[in-house]
């Protein structure tokens, strides 16, 4: 690999810096594993007001009933345990059926997989490509103040991922819904990593749409704090040489700058299989 190429990488081990179970104890559904649980949290489990909802049997933790998992986000959060963002996210089995619902905040806790979207914002100038880029305000809970894509947003309950970006479109940068629907399906990424919060092990389904040279977004959720129009060359170097993008943002990025060209063939090989291996 390239002295060019090779910083991208640190992005990629940054968000897969863990390797599963990682001392986690698996959390069981019909006997297929649907979360790894900190076992430091195994008292809460162990609770009488969770007694009766999950069942500790030393290497694992059986869940015998998927919809216990909202009942259960609710204790927990009643007893503090965690800071409840009190917003649902599906729990799904590897095939995709829900099992039920937790409250975003408890999944790092309980290590289930949780399901996003990034939008890449594209402008073709007659100067060459541009991509629409958001500073984070920093009154965050997460990453405050990091650079970021123009939409993004975790996979709340009940809704598919396109509905998602339509979603998250109108309120974080005002994108009227008969444009975001002409977003593109680009690919599908997954990484494992130990944050502060917890274990994340995500999915981030990356769109791509082409907005009109005219188009301006616009606040509209408090969630940003500007947004910026830039050179999708400067974008890359910012990524190679910076940390400034929200950890994740860089792998998205970095699957754009890859469907882009923007690497020769030996150093793009390398990258993507490192991006798009199994976690």
């Amino acid at each position: 690999m390239s002295s060019a190429a090779s910083p991208f990488l640190r992005h990629i081990e940054r968000c897969r810096n863990v390797t599963l179970p990682a001392g986690r104890l698996p959390l069981l559904h019909n006997g297929i594993t649907i979360g790894l649980v900190d076992p430091t949290c195994l008292s809460w489990m162990t609770d009488p007001a969770c007694a009766d909802l999950l069942r500790v049997n030393g290497d694992h933790i059986l869940l015998p009933d998927g919809e216990n998992l909202r009942q259960i986000s609710t204790i927990l959060a009643q007893q503090e345990r965690y800071v409840p963002f009190k917003e649902w996210f599906d729990v799904r089995s590897s095939e995709g059926q829900i099992i039920g619902q937790v409250d975003r905040g408890l999944i790092p806790v309980f290590g289930v997989e949780a399901s996003g979207v990034h939008l890449n914002g594209l402008v073709q100038k007659n100067t060459g490509l541009h991509l629409w880029v958001a500073r984070r305000s920093p009154h965050k809970r997460l990453d405050p103040g990091k650079l970021d894509h123009l939409v993004a947003g975790g996979m709340s309950s009940g809704l598919t991922a396109k509905e998602t970006v339509i979603k998250e479109a109108e309120e974080e940068a005002a994108i009227p819904a008969d444009l975001s629907r002409q977003a593109r399906h680009a690919s599908t990424l997954h990484y494992a990593m130990s944050r502060p919060e917890g274990l994340r092990r995500d999915r981030l389904y990356c769109y791509d749409l082409l907005l009109p040279e005219d188009f301006i977004p616009h606040i509209n959720d408090g969630e940003v704090e500007s947004f910026h129009l830039m050179p999708v060359e400067d974008v890359f170097q910012q990524v190679r040489d910076t940390d400034d993008f929200k950890f994740n943002v860089n792998l998205v990025l970095l699957d754009l700058f890859l469907r882009l060209g923007m690497f020769d063939k030996q150093d793009s090989s390398i990258l993507a299989e490192n991006l798009h291996g199994q976690v």
